[in-house]
Order: C-alpha cells, then sequence, then structure tokens
C-alpha cells in the first residue's frame, strides 16, 4: 500500500504541475477532467488475505483424494479515473469543485506464490496406484483466488478505496489551486 500512494502522491504533483501550468491557478472543469483521466486507473488500496480451502474428490472406482491448501492473495482496489466524464467536475461560482468519481472496483487479486502452500495431500490409502489429480490444485487455487476476493469485499475494501481516491483526489486538485473540492455518490445528478 505505502508503494501505491507513493505512486499516486508522484503522479498527483505532476498532475498538479500540469495543470497549474496550463490553466493557471482557476483550473476549469475540462482542464482538471482531461488531466485526472490521463492517471487512468487509481489504485488506494491493497489488502493482504489469507485463506485455508480444502476440496475432496471420489476415485474411482472408490476412495477419494483431498487438498488443503493455505492461500495468501493479493487484493487491490481503487477508482478508474480514465471512466470520468466533462460533467464529473464541476466548478461552482464559489469556486468550490464537485466531483463525481466513478465507483471503486477490484483490479487485480493475485496469489502471493512464496506464502501459500499445500498443507496437506492425501489419497485414500487403500488406494495408493490412483495418482494425483494435476487440476485438484489448479482448482484449490482457483477457490483461494475467489474466497480472498469475497473476504476483501467482506472487510470493506471498496470503501476504504473510495475514501482514499477522495483524499489523493482532494490532495491533487488542492495543490492545482482548488481550495473546496466535495464529492458526490457516483451515479446522482
Amino acid at each position: 500500500m505505502r508503494w501505491t500512494l507513493a505512486v499516486a502522491a508522484v503522479l498527483a504533483l505532476l498532475l498538479a504541475w500540469t495543470i497549474g501550468r496550463n490553466a493557471q491557478r482557476d483550473a476549469d472543469s475540462a482542464a482538471i477532467v482531461a488531466q485526472v483521466r490521463q492517471l487512468n486507473q487509481l489504485t488506494t488500496v491493497e489488502y493482504t488475505v489469507e485463506r485455508v480451502v480444502g476440496i475432496r474428490e471420489p476415485k474411482q472406482p472408490l476412495g477419494e483424494e483431498s487438498i488443503l491448501l493455505i492461500v495468501r492473495a493479493r487484493v487491490q482496489a481503487g477508482v478508474r479515473l480514465d471512466r470520468l466524464k466533462e460533467g464529473d467536475v464541476v466548478k461552482r461560482g464559489d469556486g468550490a469543485t464537485i466531483v463525481r468519481l466513478p465507483r471503486p472496483e477490484i483490479f487485480d487479486v493475485a496469489i502471493d506464490e512464496k506464502q501459500t502452500k499445500v498443507w496437506d495431500r492425501r489419497v485414500t490409502w487403500w488406494t495408493p496406484w490412483v495418482p494425483f489429480s494435476l487440476d485438484l490444485e489448479k482448482t484449490a487455487r482457483q477457490r483461494g483466488l475467489d474466497a480472498a476476493r469475497e473476504a476483501a469485499l467482506e472487510m470493506g475494501i471498496l470503501n476504504q478505496a473510495e475514501r482514499n481516491a477522495e483524499r489523493s483526489i482532494r490532495t491533487l486538485l488542492g495543490l492545482a489551486g482548488v481550495k473546496t473540492v466535495e464529492f458526490v455518490p457516483a451515479g446522482t445528478s
């Protein structure tokens, strides 16, 4: 998360410099939207989630194979700034800027291979000739990714992503000379 915020800060400084250079201290809405869109995808939060996934698969003619996998995954979320439309940033007569950010979303869920481990893998003892299924671990990993995504959503990753995006955009616009920034929920007019 630290490197994500550091990248956002550097981009904010570059954007502020560009806006300030192009539009003086009184940037209009179209210039703000054009410059913010260039940030494209603003990743504002990263969670690390650990889940245990267990799967059992029946074998023919009898018996079963099982796997117990400990999955550690990284879940990143943020706001797609390239989806901003010109009407999403409005400068009021009193100098305040109203911003309607797109809804936050999960950008990436990836397994940390160094921290993900097969804890246990078994084939029923009375069927030792049955080979391990190559797809069982792959299936367990996919379920681990799905479980990590769901856990991050339950922990409020999207709310955190929205708050962090608002803070970053407020800072960015403040550097460009905008004194007051207000955010309205996506989908409102």
